[in-house]
């Protein structure tokens, strides 16, 4: 029997060997962080090293990282009322665009009549006049833009979005989850304020996340209260194996992403023109930039659940989209959003591919797709 094909990336990433064997090697270690004694001091330094990796990697200072549980927790945290920046009020709402992810779409900590939405387009980028409009109604705003779709894999304007945000006196929350690794990403190049990461994207353990301020920011107010963990921000034990994991997937993959990129983007034009051949099927957002590893694609009549059963049945793992709903296939709500009919947010199937995709796995996808086209499509 054939192995598996695995094109569901942006779910989740193989663990990298290097991240591996950091964690073997944390594992190994007795002490607890917190503790002043040498052992302490062993799982000290892991934790340290790991943070000031992923500092380096995305330009902010050690000491504005906050290790967390997962992306989610680390979303969580940044939206948070009353965060201040160096020179402006603080924050009284939120406003986030309608394509985020799940983490985000539920608010935060504000209330949610101090939440608003900001439209996107029908490719599926942020509508940046509507978010000028609703900057000008109202007070200061923490706004929230990903950098990078998890489904469509549409890149957001979040540079000039930061622009529009500070000179309406708010902060700018970045969800880089899906960019770290696959687009270069500065939180000092971006203007972000806040940004957000998770180490199961980029090879790293599933379980560890974190959230990067910028310097000067004030907050957020710690979620989980107790010791004085992670700078007095996030109370709890450190992962030790889970940090030290995280740290060392960013090392790697900051190392290789520009090879992996330009190799993944190649792949994925073959496999995006394959699809299109077969079904009369749509790309979506594929008329502007994109993640170079992601294909959001449908065809008339096509059951996202149906289709993702039968690849599956065919040895290869995609997905209908956000890999955060239980299981559970569900309407995209990032095509809802983008406009499109409940019918085509129904049929969406996502492939993304990932440094050890091969062309052959690109073969036996499109082998899949007909086979499907074949028979799933049929009048």
């Amino acid at each position: 029997m054939p192995s598996r094909v695995y094109l569901d990336w942006n779910a989740t990433t193989p663990l990298r060997p290097e991240a591996r064997a950091a964690m073997v090697a944390a594992f190994d270690l007795i002490g607890n962080p917190s503790s002043v004694h040498a052992e302490g001091r062993q799982a000290r330094r892991l934790v340290e090293e790991a943070r000031a990796t992923l500092a380096a990697a995305v330009g902010a200072l050690p000491r504005n990282v906050i290790f967390t549980s997962a992306g989610t927790e680390a979303n969580a945290l940044a939206l948070s009322p009353g965060l201040r920046g160096p020179s402006g009020g603080p924050v009284e709402r939120l406003l986030f665009s309608a394509v985020e992810h799940a983490s985000v779409l539920a608010g935060g900590r504000f209330p949610a009549d101090k939440v608003g939405h900001i439209k996107v387009t029908r490719a599926g980028v942020v509508d940046l006049d509507h978010l000028k409009a609703l900057l000008k109604d109202g007070p200061p705003a923490l706004v929230s833009i990903m950098a990078a779709n998890n489904e469509t894999g549409a890149l957001q304007p979040v540079a000039e979005a930061a622009r529009i945000v500070h000179d309406a006196g708010g902060l700018l929350h970045i969800d880089a989850i899906q960019a770290l690794g696959k687009i270069p990403f500065n939180i000092n190049a971006v203007g972000a304020d806040l940004a957000t990461f998770s180490a199961h994207k980029i090879g790293g353990p599933k379980g560890i996340g974190a959230l990067v301020v910028a310097e000067g920011l004030a907050g957020p107010e710690p979620m989980l209260r107790g010791g004085g963990q992670e700078l007095n921000r996030r109370a709890g034990t450190e992962n030790v194996a889970g940090i030290a994991g995280f740290g060392a997937a960013v090392k790697v993959a900051l190392q290789a992403f520009a090879e992996d990129a330009k190799r993944m983007a190649s792949l994925r034009d073959r496999l995006e023109n394959g699809i299109r051949a077969i079904a009369g099927a749509t790309i979506f957002s594929d008329a502007i930039e994109r993640l170079p590893n992601t294909i959001l694609f449908t065809a008339p009549g096509l059951k996202a659940e149906t289709a993702v059963i039968g690849f599956d049945l065919e040895g290869i793992a995609v997905s209908s989209g956000s890999a955060c709903s239980s299981g559970k296939v569900q309407p995209s709500h990032v095509l809802s959003a983008m406009g499109f009919d409940p019918a085509v947010a129904q049929g969406a199937v996502r492939l993304s591919l990932g440094w050890s995709t091969e062309p052959d796995d690109i073969n036996r996808a499109l082998e899949a797709w007909r086979k499907l086209g074949n028979t799933l499509l049929r009048d």
